[in-house]
């Protein structure tokens, strides 16, 4: 069995550079835009960054089950320990057709329905954010790898709110009311969920559609990092049943389990 350590996660982190690097020789040119059947864009960076991975990740671990966005046809289940890989091979392509920067490679590792490893690469930022259970998170930049941790709110301070440049609605409106003072910071892709990893944000409130490949990467990151993505009913998002591939509503936060509960009661 493979062991889920600092070297599988360097190599994962090696792959989703490397897929960034396919990703960047597409953008830095014209590309072709085509329509999927739930009427969200796919570019040929999508599938030159899918097939990319998914021979990278045969190759180091060739037993383990792959499910990307790009193929969810080809995905047969966890395998007999529970695990499998969960990849978006391009992580906010509408941020990409708009040349903007904020689109992110993620890989995970689910393990018994948690993803217990993680890793959001932005090619365009060249700066990664990994996770990795019982070692913590990590966020690697021109500066180096260091270790990155959420930022506990202060009571009376003004929420520091990341949420999408392409998606908002009436629900979320509603749910930033209840919570009080607020500023918003507009982020695509994952890379939301790494802004609360890091401690650059307090929380984001996803009150719209997602699929488990969106935030699965991004989970591992924040969770080691200290904070949580829970359902609106408390619990932890999972990936265990993946016969159905859209998230429930959730909420990244790095607030502390007893003011989160207050908060949570408005």
């Amino acid at each position: 069995m493979t062991a889920i350590d600092q070297t599988l996660l360097d190599s994962v982190e090696r792959i989703a550079r490397e897929a960034g690097e396919a990703i960047m020789a597409i953008y830095g040119r014209e590309f072709s835009v085509e329509e999927k059947a739930d009427k969200s864009p796919l570019t040929e960076a999508d599938a030159a960054a899918h097939e990319l991975i998914v021979a990278r990740l045969a190759a180091l671990t060739p037993d383990m089950p792959i499910l990307s966005e790009e193929d969810t046809a080809a995905f047969t289940g966890a395998d007999a320990s529970g695990r499998y890989w969960l990849v978006d091979p391009l992580d906010g392509t509408k941020e990409f057709i708009k040349r903007n920067g904020e689109f992110t490679v993620n890989v995970a590792l689910i393990e018994n329905g948690v993803a217990v490893l993680g890793v959001v690469y932005a090619p365009v930022l060249d700066v990664a954010y990994l996770g990795l259970k019982g070692l913590g998170a990590f966020k690697v930049d021109a500066e180096g790898r260091q270790p990155i941790r959420v930022s506990e709110h202060v009571q009376g301070d003004c929420w520091r709110v990341v949420g999408s440049r392409s998606h908002a609605g009436a629900e979320t409106t509603a749910w930033l009311e209840k919570l009080g003072q607020h500023e918003m910071v507009a982020m695509g892709s994952s890379l939301k969920l790494c802004l609360v990893a890091e401690g650059a944000a307090d929380v984001y409130p996803r009150l719209g559609p997602t699929s488990l490949w969106d935030t699965a990467a991004a989970q591992a990151v924040v969770e080691q990092a200290g904070g949580a993505v829970i359902q609106l009913d408390g619990t932890p998002l999972s990936y265990a049943n993946t016969a159905h591939i859209l998230n429930p509503f959730f909420v990244v936060h790095g607030i502390s389990s007893q003011d989160w509960a207050a908060l949570a009661q408005k």
